[in-house]
């Protein structure tokens, strides 16, 4: 779930249409960053863009560039740009990490292509949306901030921080607030396109990534050479809801984020009793003894390892499954649980929050999107979304609370046309069992653009990021090289399954 970063781990503009939006951009002149390297093979560099595209000879802003060299410099292609996602994750930070993954980037595609990430604006070591003034005050807010309730009790104290993250916010993130939308995201992503040389735009965009990359192809539908969107969300519902629905439905209810978990729970529990031994939770019934752990926490926290688990900690660590690969984990942390002994303990906070994510990711959800602002909303979708998917039916309703209270609009935001012509058609990625962008969205995302194609890919887990295929990369480079799109009706399996061992 894309929300769930805290402690756990009304829009005024009218959108821009392309005309508008390219001039803008074109009136800019494009930044020349200097690259140097930055350890590991990698190289760095700075581009400065405009704070404000409607005033773009003012006031700049900073953007923090990575860059992996393509390894064949002779045969490649261009550069291809990378969206990890969140928003708020930092594109430095995970091009490191990730940039070398074989099921991600593989050595043939890294061969063809330039891989460069940034930090958005309002993200880590870009020009960041900071709601706290020194490091030791921001620790100490996270550290303190109430789990998702699990139950209508904890509602009371998770809605008052949520507004307070809101407040601090306000009053002192500064003009950043209200410059963070996806629009201008997207276009200091065509002023960097623009910066490497290429005549049109190579992209991979990965779960939010896909809403950055549906709002470029709709501001500049002629720039695009190769768009791969993995993990996609539903955009029109994402940004305003259908008919109407954005100011009285959640934000992720209205993705149906709850039956994504839900489902991609069920494969757990599944693919646990068919793992034997190598699931920890495997002996007797997993799905019997989930209910029988959950239902024992609803009347006490439970101590083990020296941690105790209330009730929602139990929830929100079951429903943690985007990465599969830390299924095993999971396994292992419910079976510690089913046999600690009984005890009745106070909950102890987790460990303190120390980068800017939580702040930029509402920054530019809250002032992208059109969400509720009456918290009683939350409250009874609260409930009835847990009578309909059991367990994680509220997580998809209060994982963006601050957005009820958020005080800060987008000065720029595009709700739509999401259907332009392209100039090419664009690849969409999907598993078919995928707790943050459930499949049934990216289809509706891919119906609402003109030119685009499901690909599914048989995993358990968030994008491809997270679930390696080595067969799904080679149909994102297959078409990032060539353009060639896969035969209809195939499929790609993953590489293993989350409890090979």
């Amino acid at each position: 779930m894309r929300g769930v970063v805290v402690a756990l781990g009304a829009s005024l503009a009218v959108a821009a249409g392309p005309a508008v939006a390219s001039a803008s951009v074109d009136s800019v002149l494009a930044p020349n960053p200097s690259w140097t390297g930055c350890e590991d093979g990698f190289q760095c560099a700075t581009a400065q863009v405009p704070l404000d595209y409607d005033r773009p000879s003012g006031a700049k802003i900073d953007l923090a560039l990575i860059k992996l060299p393509a390894t064949d410099p002779t045969h490649k292609i261009g550069t291809l740009f990378v969206n990890f996602g969140g928003p708020g994750a930092s594109g430095l930070q995970r091009l490191r990490e990730r940039g070398k993954w074989p099921w991600l980037f593989s050595d043939q595609l890294r061969a063809r292509f330039d891989v460069v990430s940034w930090d958005p604006r309002g993200i880590g070591s870009s020009t960041a949306v900071r709601c706290f003034g020194t490091l030791a005050e921001q620790e100490s807010f996270f550290g303190s901030f109430p789990e998702m309730p699990g139950d209508p009790s904890g509602n009371a104290a998770f809605y008052a921080k949520s507004k307070e993250l809101a407040d601090r916010c306000a009053a002192n993130a500064g003009p950043i607030l209200d410059h963070v939308s996806t629009a201008d995201t997207a276009r200091d992503l065509e002023l960097l396109r623009r910066a490497v040389g290429d005549a049109k735009l190579t992209y991979h965009g990965i779960s939010y990534g896909t809403q950055l990359g549906a709002t470029y192809a709709n501001l500049f539908p002629n720039r695009i050479r190769a768009m791969v969107f993995d993990g996609t969300m539903d955009f029109a519902g994402n940004s305003t809801g259908h008919d109407g629905s954005g100011k009285s439905v959640p934000l992720d209810t209205r993705q149906d984020v709850a039956t994504g978990i839900s489902q991609t729970f069920d494969q757990f529990l599944r693919l646990c009793t068919e793992a034997g031994p190598k699931c920890a939770f495997s002996s007797g019934d997993p799905k019997a003894k989930w209910a029988a752990l959950t239902a024992r926490a609803k009347q006490a926290p439970i101590t083990s390892d020296g941690e105790t688990w209330t009730y929602s900690g139990i929830i929100n660590a079951a429903a943690d499954l985007s990465d599969s690969r830390g299924w095993p984990d999971i396994a292992s942390l419910l079976q510690r649980l089913y046999d600690a002994p009984s005890t009745v303990a106070a909950f102890k906070a987790g460990e303190p929050y120390t980068s800017n994510r939580t702040e930029a990711f509402n920054a530019i959800q809250c002032g992208d999107s059109d969400v509720p602002t009456d918290p009683a909303i939350y409250s009874r979708y609260a409930e009835s979304e847990d009578q309909r998917v059991p367990y994680f039916g509220r997580i998809a309703v209060l994982d963006m609370m601050s957005c009820a209270f958020w005080k800060s609009t987008a000065a720029d935001r595009y709700t739509g046309p999401w259907n332009r012509p392209t100039s090419a058609e664009i690849l969409v990625l999907n598993n078919r069992y995928d707790p943050s962008t459930p499949l049934a969205g990216a289809r509706d995302g891919a119906a609402e653009l003109a030119r685009a194609r499901v690909f599914v890919t048989e995993g358990y887990g968030h994008s491809s990021m997270y679930v390696p295929s080595t067969c799904t990369e080679q149909v994102k480079r297959d078409y990032l090289i060539a353009g060639t799109f896969p035969a209809a009706g195939k499929t790609c399996a993953i590489d293993a399954s989350p409890f090979a061992g």
